[in-house]
């Protein structure tokens, strides 16, 4: 396959999900600027411009890219582009290079005004390299969903690129080290350079302290306002945390912390929304 070809895949598997969910929400039409369908015309492939259709083997084994489809692409899209091919061929851990099946750059809107950050990918997304699509995954989707947005609209991604390496035998996943975490550091520092969101959404104490470098503990951090370079930063609880503790009163907790997020976005909040998780009396 050529690497016109692949460029093309790539950006098609990205685009689909997002102009997917602009159209579900009606919040903007789906639109592109001359110089991205120029782009896209040079690397279509042959196949493609003969038959209309790309064969679905072809997408398959894609790792996600940044949008290409745009009205407002800034200049990011191509620096993000060569970011995640930078991050894809990395190899500054070779006990993480030697045990991953692939490296998982990130997902979602590269014009994301909120981004949700978590530790490091688990089985599942080493094996499929998107971030958040095992169970805990789905539970983050469902708070996504009842703050009123979709994944498609904001992104995710991990301090960690690379899955941790487990010992020989054992199964399961393992907290990453502060040694793995500050080396791959650098990697999410510039994605969120690039993406430019408005807030920041920290996933569990080991997302914390992997950002901020320094140890902390969530009693003292969960639900208060961060600062990450100027961004915003809010700290919550893991969703696989309330797959463990499956009560109100902690559900609560962290939907009051989506709260904040919400109100500090500048978005609308019903009164459904802020009865969620509220113990009846």
């Amino acid at each position: 396959m050529s690497s016109n070809a692949e460029e093309f895949q790539t950006a098609l598997k990205t685009a689909l999900p997002i102009l997917q969910g602009m159209k579900k929400n009606l919040r903007r039409a789906p639109k592109a600027t001359q110089a991205s369908l120029q782009r896209l015309q040079a690397i279509l492939p042959a196949s493609f411009e003969s038959t209309g259709k790309v064969a679905p083997a072809a997408l398959k084994s894609v790792a996600v890219a940044p949008l290409v489809l745009t009205s407002e692409d800034d200049g990011r899209l191509a620096k993000l582009e060569i970011l995640n091919r930078k991050i894809l061929d990395c190899t500054h851990c070779a006990h993480l290079v030697s045990s991953r099946t692939q490296v998982v750059f990130g997902v979602g809107n590269p014009f994301a005004e909120l981004l949700f950050v978590g530790e490091a990918p688990g089985e599942e997304e080493d094996l499929q390299g998107e971030p958040f699509i095992g169970k805990a995954g789905q539970l983050l989707t469902k708070i996504i969903s009842a703050m009123e947005y979709t994944r498609e609209e904001i992104f995710i991604a991990n301090v960690l690129k690379c899955r941790p390496d487990m010992p020989v035998g054992e199964s399961g996943n393992r907290k990453p080290k502060p040694a793995e975490m500050a080396t791959c550091l650098p990697w999410l520092k510039q994605q969120i350079e690039l993406i430019k969101p408005k807030v920041i959404v920290a996933l569990g104490l080991t997302a914390v302290e992997g950002l901020l470098g320094e140890p902390q503990t969530m009693r003292d951090v969960r639900g208060k306002w961060l600062d990450y370079n100027g961004v915003p930063l809010m700290p919550t609880y893991h969703p696989a945390y309330l797959l463990r503790n499956q009560t109100l009163a902690e559900k609560r907790k962290v939907w009051e912390d989506m709260l904040l997020v919400l109100e500090k976005l500048g978005r609308p909040i019903s009164g459904k929304q802020r009865s969620y998780f509220l113990e009846k009396v």
